[in-house]
């Protein structure tokens, strides 16, 4: 890499990672932790790639992207942050970020974003907007991957006129998604309209609802429950649009993608309706992000009396420990009915094992009955591959083929979560390292060794 690199951070420890990182790939950096000093670096016409984090202690790193857009227009901003909502992408996007990472970010992918806003100078000047007022009160909250990938994808789709796909269990919140894409997309004051099978069984249906939505969006909701006559009502609307066409999003809660026969979506709606697929991961495959929020739900229930509650310790554990069938809705519900019941400001364990006693039965996400649940997947699976074939055979192998889609993912996540350590890794999966390196070799996986910064 060769240009200049202005860093603003308050963390004296990023500064310095981050000037020693950008040093050695052949970058001049000049790093601050003050947004003033920054606004005059620019304001000099100092930098060729800002890296800026958002709450700084003289301001919001956010709110003057749309000055430096406005005085450098081909100064590329990277936005980095520790508040892990959808709202800080969303509003990295509308102020016209070059990218947005959440903290803690991974070093390399910071470089390799930073190598590439430095490519992109010589493009067209970016477009000035300023963020728009959006609440942060918004159930969609999380540190984990893939929730901060749900992020991005949704800010990057959200002003585009693709057709949208949103893919994920019941109580994940794949209607709130939907609303977010048109709430602070380009097509905010327009109609958002929601369908369900039943308003689409008359044939004059795609006529009076395209009138009604006057080129806004709609939605149409668990599109494997429509009917197949309903289908077809869809696939003539999108065709038959014409100028003020609106955007399409639907819900479902399968990926039609992952085996159209014995989805229930028609294959000429699904090649329409999936412009870009948003896949919403269920509570279970991000613990890191229940008591999280928890925490958020309990802070939107104090609103109510003024009382300031929280979760002990081991009601903690027990909210991770929990398999939360009915995802973030039935944990909010959870939240809320402790929120009000509770007869202390710290909620006990005992107060959680009574509410969770009324739920569906408890079914711990680490214990040894993982094993069982992750049985009936691979069963789920393998019934769906053979139904693939109908009266047919798979192809021979297929005992080799199945060890391999599971022993690849596998050891791929464990590389992730050791940095690429070998050695962890071989001891975290109890296998002798030369195995590991052997299976790494045989399978065709990428090694990354790596650090993350807070």
């Amino acid at each position: 890499m060769d240009g200049t690199i202005l860093v603003a951070d308050d963390d004296r420890t990023i500064r310095t990672v981050l000037t020693q990182a950008l040093t050695r790939a052949g970058c001049k950096v000049h790093a601050t932790s003050s947004l003033t000093t920054l606004m005059r670096w620019v304001a000099e016409g100092r930098g060729d790639v800002v890296i800026s984090d958002v709450m700084m202690p003289d301001g919001n790193g956010l709110e003057m992207l749309p000055k430096i857009a406005q005085d450098r227009p081909d100064l590329p901003v990277i936005v980095i942050s520790a508040q892990n909502t959808i709202m800080t992408a969303i509003k990295a996007a509308e102020a016209n970020a070059y990218d947005y990472l959440p903290k803690p970010f991974d070093l390399p992918d910071l470089l390799k974003r930073t190598a590439k806003a430095l490519d992109s100078r010589a493009h067209a000047p970016r477009s000035i907007a300023a963020p728009q007022e959006a609440s942060d009160e918004l159930p969609l909250v999380g540190k984990t991957a893939a929730m901060q990938a749900l992020y991005r994808l949704v800010a990057r789709v959200m002003n585009t006129d693709l057709p949208v796909l949103i893919c994920g269990d019941s109580g994940t919140g794949k209607s709130l998604i939907a609303q977010i894409l048109h709430d602070y997309s380009d097509r905010r004051s327009l109609p958002f309209v929601s369908l369900t099978s039943a308003e689409l069984a008359d044939p004059d249906a795609p006529t009076r609802i395209l009138a009604r939505v006057r080129g806004g969006t709609i939605l149409i909701d668990d599109l494997a429950d429509c009917s197949d006559e309903a289908q077809a009502r869809i696939v003539r609307m999108m065709d038959t649009s014409g100028d003020h066409a609106p955007r399409f999003i639907a819900t479902s809660q399968i990926d039609p993608g992952r085996g159209l026969s014995g989805s229930g979506v028609r294959e000429d709606l699904y090649y329409r309706i999936s412009g870009a697929t948003i896949a919403v991961p269920p509570l279970r495959d991000r613990v890191e992000d229940i008591e999280i929020l928890a925490e958020h739900f309990l802070s939107k229930g104090q609103a109510g009396d003024g009382a300031t509650r929280w979760l002990s310790r081991d009601a903690a554990d027990l909210f991770r420990a929990y398999s939360w069938p009915g995802n973030v809705r039935q944990l909010e519900n959870v939240v809320r009915r402790l929120g009000l019941t509770s007869r202390e400001d710290e909620i006990s364990r005992a107060e959680v094992e009574n509410v969770l006693d009324h739920q569906p039965q408890t079914e711990s996400v680490l214990r040894g009955e993982d094993s069982e649940k992750l049985a009936a997947s691979v069963e789920r699976h393998l019934r769906r591959y053979f139904d693939l074939h109908g009266n047919m055979l798979p192809p021979p192998g297929l005992y080799p083929r199945i060890l391999r889609e599971i022993e690849t993912p596998l050891i791929e996540i464990a590389l992730d979560a050791t940095g690429g350590n070998q050695a962890k890794c071989a001891e975290l999966l109890g296998v002798n390292r030369n195995t590991l390196r052997k299976k790494i070799t045989d399978l065709d996986i990428q090694v990354t060794r790596r650090r993350k910064m807070m």
